[in-house]
């Protein structure tokens, strides 16, 4: 006789529509629910200055810049919430504005803190890399760098890490230049 072992069941966006408005942020991991803590306000400042640079080069080439809370809904079992995504202007039809996005974002970027730092280098990034995000971006506020990741058969290849007065370049948008320090404008 087969033994009977709990199992978690899977959580989907299905789920998710039906979570309270609590001001959390939900994301979904491979059908597993994960709470996102409040971030700090480092963390915010740089997703603001990140945002500030992206929606600058969507108002001179086009696109659309947007911060979270946005889902993006790659299937019913994975859902997150960057801290901000880029899409290009030539799929802009792809995205409904009075919906989620179900497309796949040019550029997903994450800003670490301390306690989603490991998420975002692993599990996030494989499930950004599965999806063929093409351009993958980590900021992080405490070292004060910016790394660029380019996909590459269906992994990410660091192709920069920015610190201080270097250029970070977009390897995707090559005209997308900016200083590193300019994100990192906190004490």
């Amino acid at each position: 006789m087969a033994s009977m072992q709990g199992t978690q069941p899977r959580f989907g966006y299905t789920d998710l529509l039906t979570m309270p408005e609590d001001g959390r942020r939900y994301e979904i991991h491979g059908g597993e629910l994960v709470v996102m803590p409040s971030p700090l306000l480092c963390h915010q400042i740089a997703a603001g200055e990140i945002f500030t640079v992206l929606n600058d080069y969507r108002l001179r080439s086009g696109g659309r810049a947007v911060t979270a809370p946005f889902d993006i809904v790659f299937d019913e079992y994975d859902v997150v919430q960057p801290d901000v995504v880029f899409f290009r202007a030539e799929r802009l039809h792809l995205l409904d504005p009075n919906s989620v996005a179900r497309a796949v974002p040019d550029i997903v970027v994450e800003v670490l803190s301390p306690s989603t730092a490991s998420i975002d280098r692993g599990r996030k990034m494989r499930i950004f890399a599965e999806y063929g995000v093409p351009e993958y971006w980590i900021v992080d506020p405490l070292g004060r760098q910016v790394e660029v990741h380019v996909l590459e058969d269906g992994a990410y290849r660091q192709a920069q890490v920015a610190t201080g007065g270097d250029t970070v370049r977009s390897v995707l948008l090559p005209e997308l230049t900016f200083t590193a320090a300019g994100i990192f404008t906190f004490p």
